[in-house]
């Protein structure tokens, strides 16, 4: 019984498709690349003394600028989302007149290289939790773009033992100081065996 096989060739795009699709994909990486950026740095928590002031850092940037840009701090409560601050920049490098909602919280960042850090004051085991900075920018449709930043508060920091970092510095050391010895040990013996070779050579020779 003979068998036939029915391929279905894929459908091809004509070049006016392919071109489309091309610009298309090149429009949106473009807008990728333009979208506003919040941050709250490299280290996204803070563990802080009960009593203490803090910093809770943020700052935005864009590709193609701002224009009335709006932000604010929130923090959440028991899942209960309240906001800090907020406040509508006209645009970079000018400081923004800023609405606080919380006690004990003070803008810091005065919009000085898009600078939007907040600070609290005094804080308490209540301050404890997720922060979130918020901001959307209207050239950029309004779209939402946040970062999360975590306060832990504690009675006392907590002391790090460095015993294991010393055991280790110290066995690094050791190791370094031995493969130096035992470089300087080779060299010494390899020079020794050189200047025999050479006092043999002028042996044979009969120079000697």
């Amino acid at each position: 019984m003979e068998v036939l096989w029915f391929g279905v060739e894929p459908a091809r795009l004509d070049p006016p498709y392919t071109a489309i699709g091309l610009i298309f994909s090149v429009l949106l990486g473009v807008w990728s690349a333009e979208a506003l950026e919040m941050s709250v740095g490299k280290i996204p928590f803070l563990e802080a003394v009960n009593g203490s002031t803090v910093m809770l850092p943020c700052t935005y940037s864009s590709c193609i600028g701002i224009e009335n840009l709006y932000f604010n701090w929130q923090f959440n409560q028991n899942g209960t989302m309240q906001r800090v601050c907020e406040s509508t920049i006209p645009t970079e490098g000018v400081e923004p007149k800023v609405t606080i909602f919380k006690e004990r919280v003070e803008f810091v960042g005065k919009n000085h290289h898009n600078n939007i850090s907040i600070l609290l004051w005094n804080i308490t085991f209540d301050d404890g939790g997720l922060y979130t900075c918020f901001g959307r920018n209207p050239k950029e449709k309004d779209k939402n773009h946040s970062a999360i930043f975590e306060l832990i508060v504690v009675d006392e920091l907590r002391v790090v033992d460095k015993t294991l970092t010393i055991i280790i510095a110290s066995a690094v050391g050791g190791a370094i100081a031995l493969l130096m010895g035992f470089m300087l040990l080779k060299n010494f013996t390899l020079f020794v065996l050189s200047k025999l070779e050479e006092k043999n050579t002028l042996v044979n020779c009969g120079l000697l």
